[in-house]
């Protein structure tokens, strides 16, 4: 059974974020809170960490797994961002956003989409995944947590320990989230389009 530590939040216990990120550094799994829905994540060079994550959602490799990351600044160093990229994500960062944006050097090939060579990355405004993600000290790789066959995030905090609370190694329980999956936004080519709604407004963005 993986560790359940209560987080509060709005007000993170430093003692558990640290407790969280190292079982990131140790390449294990999370279950975590953002401002949209719970996540699964890992660290950016823990394989089988990352496999485990496309098990648990069943989904392969054609499926981006989300940068989500402290800032715009941190975004930059994976992301490659021309102006009118930066003028969007300015508009929907922190927020229930992920845009999928030409990569950088700095990230994997494993990590890039296998024909586009695209990134998807999020800076999310939950305080819980803001202090993990600060802790870190760089982005956790994610992907909502969407079992198969579902379309809907898990909310229930209950229903999370019971579905995969053997398959992880640490549920951050704050209680429930919005339980909607972000929006998501293909940035590749000018002006941007919506791929999924979700808990974001495109319309906050600029895009119909």
């Amino acid at each position: 059974m993986s560790q359940r530590l209560s987080v509060h939040p709005t007000h993170p216990q430093l003692r558990l974020v640290r407790q969280a990120v190292a079982l990131l550094r140790a390449g294990g799994v999370i279950v975590y809170p953002t401002d949209s829905c719970y996540a699964l994540g890992c660290g950016l060079d823990a394989f089988d960490a990352a496999a485990r994550i496309r098990a648990i959602r069943g989904i392969d490799e054609r499926h981006h797994l989300t940068l989500v990351c402290a800032d715009l600044a941190q975004a930059g160093r994976y992301a490659r961002l021309d102006n009118w990229q930066f003028r969007v994500l300015r508009q929907g960062v922190p927020g229930s956003y992920t845009f999928l944006l030409p990569a950088t050097r700095e990230v994997p090939r494993r990590l890039k989409h296998p024909r586009r060579s695209t990134i998807g990355v999020r800076v999310p405004a939950h305080p819980v995944a803001s202090a993990l993600v600060a802790e870190l000290g760089e982005p956790i790789l994610s992907s909502s947590l969407i079992l198969p066959g579902e379309t809907a995030p898990l909310n229930d905090p209950d229903a999370i320990v019971a579905s995969v609370g053997k398959r992880v190694d640490a549920f951050l329980d704050s209680g429930p989230c919005a339980g909607e999956a972000s929006t998501v936004v293909d940035l590749e080519t000018p002006p941007g389009a919506v791929v999924r709604r979700g808990l974001g407004d495109p319309a906050a963005l600029g895009l119909a």
